[in-house]
């Protein structure tokens, strides 16, 4: 069940602990520690704002160390804390975590949403941490700095999500001469297809916030549930899967698969085809994160294969779906391309959450501020905060001005395509 190789003991430090993943993430570690595989010394929680969560859970496994970007929910002697729990609030307050309680060879769990989460993984990376990584943007909008540094720091990046979770396992022992892209033809990265799947054009174009947020097959929160619906959470996971698996755009794709039981194919250069398959629940390639490069007794539900009559696929629509076709091309512009995307659909998703534009708006938008926004090379978090914050500003012009036909923004015939650092 386990070799000697993997440690029976060993320090956890959750971002983001009170979302879906982060929820998750400690019952899988409540799970390993009942069936005597390991036991995970939780030393630190982030969260975003919601403070009774996370007191909480530091009370229900004894962590001395939590932290909250929103709010102040945490301090005082009557917030239900221990009084010797260290307490770190505002913005930094990930990176103040890590920073003072990370240790090398800790196990960090980035499960941040958005943009948000990409200081304190980089931060992690550099105090010589594992990253049990859940949060795609920290790769689509950093990776020409994170995937550096990771092979610097010698340190292992975990995929969590299932996606890519799913490509890690088939690729374990499948590389030729230490190059893993040499022996991979092409990823496939499958999509539920969300809510829309069957929807037209026109009903898109009226699409509520309440059917976007219905999805028929994942619990996840509303920012990933909105992705889903307009496949901007496939499109990211393409990005991802550029910089995991070091592949370039024409060798990575997406395809509608509703019943989530496969979650991705890898397709070898001799014609091979490797599928990893599980009933749609995180806790699996969480658990995989935790006990690499073992398995222990899952707290997942199993397979039912006498149920299981067909497996559904098709293509995806890229006139109703515009996302994937931008993951391509920011994987071919590379540099802050990836910022811009990023930025620009987290702005764009919270205006549409917010009843302030359109469902279709969300991708016109997002086109928008790939045209405009400069794109240059990334060298430092600054160029990727730099470029963040240019789409932000461009898509809330977009938004504000009454007078301005978003559905129409004028393309450049040739995007550039910015110089690798």
């Amino acid at each position: 069940m386990t070799s000697s190789s993997a440690p029976r003991r060993r320090r956890l430090i959750i971002l983001g602990s009170t979302g879906s993943i982060g929820t998750n993430t400690l019952e899988v570690a409540r799970h390993l520690r009942e069936v005597g595989f390991a036991e995970f010394d939780i030393v630190g929680l982030a969260a975003g704002a919601n403070h009774e969560l996370l007191i909480e859970q530091a009370n229900a496994f004894d962590v001395r160390n939590v932290a909250l970007a929103n709010g102040n929910g945490i301090n005082g002697s009557a917030c239900g804390l221990k009084s010797d729990t260290r307490r770190f609030t505002g913005d930094d307050a990930a990176v103040q975590l890590i920073e003072e309680v990370a240790r090398p060879g800790d196990l960090i769990v980035g499960a941040m949403v958005g943009a948000a989460g990409i200081p304190a993984t980089l931060a992690a990376i550099e105090r010589g941490c594992d990253i049990a990584l859940a949060n795609k943007e920290t790769l689509v909008a950093a990776g020409e700095i994170v995937m550096p540094l990771v092979k610097q720091k010698g340190v292992h990046l975990l995929p969590v999500d299932s996606e890519h979770s799913a490509i890690f396992q088939c690729v374990q022992g499948q590389t030729m001469d230490e190059a893993p892209g040499r022996s991979i033809e092409r990823l496939v990265i499958t999509a539920s297809g969300g809510p829309f799947r069957t929807w037209s054009r026109d009903q898109l174009e009226r699409a509520t916030v309440d059917e976007a947020l219905n999805h028929p097959t994942w619990n996840m929160g509303r920012k990933v549930t909105l992705d889903s619906a307009s496949l901007m959470n496939k499109a990211l996971e393409l990005i991802e899967a550029h910089w995991l698996f070091d592949l370039p755009s024409s060798r990575i794709d997406a395809i509608i698969h509703p019943p989530s039981i496969v979650h991705s194919f890898v397709e070898f250069v001799d014609g091979s085809v490797l599928a990893q398959l599980g009933p749609p629940d995180m806790k699996t390639p969480i658990q995989y994160a935790l006990t690499w490069p073992d398995r222990a007794p899952g707290c997942s539900k199993r397979m039912d294969w006498t149920a299981l009559t067909a497996l559904e696929f098709e293509p995806i629509d890229h006139d109703r779906f515009g996302a994937i076709k931008l993951a391509h091309r920011v994987i071919e512009q590379g540099g802050t391309a990836g910022a811009v995307f990023n930025a620009a659909n987290e702005a764009a998703a919270e205006a549409f959450l917010d009843g302030r534009i359109a469902f279709l708006e969300i991708t016109e938008l997002v086109r928008s501020a790939l045209d405009h926004v400069p794109i240059k090379p990334v060298r430092q978090l600054s160029d990727v905060l730099d470029a963040d914050r240019a789409a932000r500003e461009l898509i809330a012009n977009r938004i504000n001005d009454p007078h301005h036909d978003r559905a129409t923004t004028p393309k450049p015939k040739e995007p550039a395509r910015a110089a690798r650092s």
